[in-house]
């Protein structure tokens, strides 16, 4: 009995070491996905949010002013480009909403994958291909994951303070 205990653990080893030695296919090197890689494309408005921001430095609760039904924001389209590495290139705005932001120019990425430190990622906006004159800096709330949804704020500011700022919330257009 002892024998063949010993040779089912003799062939067990002997099994066990033949099956360790295979190599695996994890297959070829893949580039990650970047959030650029995820806005490219064009989006439009699901709504549009102003909020006091002033309010909510004093720590009052915040005002916020949904505008998504007024001045015309359900209109509201970016399109975000990119080249063929997915690194950003020019942005346009179309529609009959308000120009809060410049209807067209170009954009970067300070990061272009998620911030390891939790702090948002932002978009900068240049009025020049050059991407030397910058002409205002969105905020990522969300980026477009399982859901083709993402969501960037806006904040006006007067002196280095906040004192208003729209939250767009816009969804993929196919």
């Amino acid at each position: 009995m002892k024998t063949i205990r010993l040779s089912l653990a003799v062939l067990f080893t002997i099994a066990l070491s033949l099956t360790s030695c295979t190599d695996t296919n994890d297959g070829a090197y893949v580039t990650p996905i970047s959030v650029s890689e995820k806005i490219h494309g064009t989006w439009a408005a699901i709504s549009v949010k102003q909020t006091d921001e002033i309010a909510k430095t004093a720590g009052q609760t915040p005002t916020d002013l949904g505008l998504s039904r007024q001045f015309n924001f359900t209109s509201f389209n970016v399109q975000f480009n990119t080249d063929d590495k997915n690194n950003p290139t020019s942005y346009a705005i179309t529609g009959n909403a308000p120009a809060l932001i410049p209807a067209s120019g170009y954009w970067s990425m300070p990061n272009l994958f998620i911030n390891t430190d939790a702090t948002p990622n932002e978009i900068y906006l240049y009025a020049d291909m050059a991407k030397t004159q910058k002409i205002a800096a969105l905020t990522l709330g969300s980026v477009p994951g399982l859901l083709d949804v993402f969501e960037f704020k806006l904040t006006r500011r007067t002196n280095g303070v906040a004192f208003v700022s729209y939250t767009y919330r816009l969804c993929k257009v196919n």
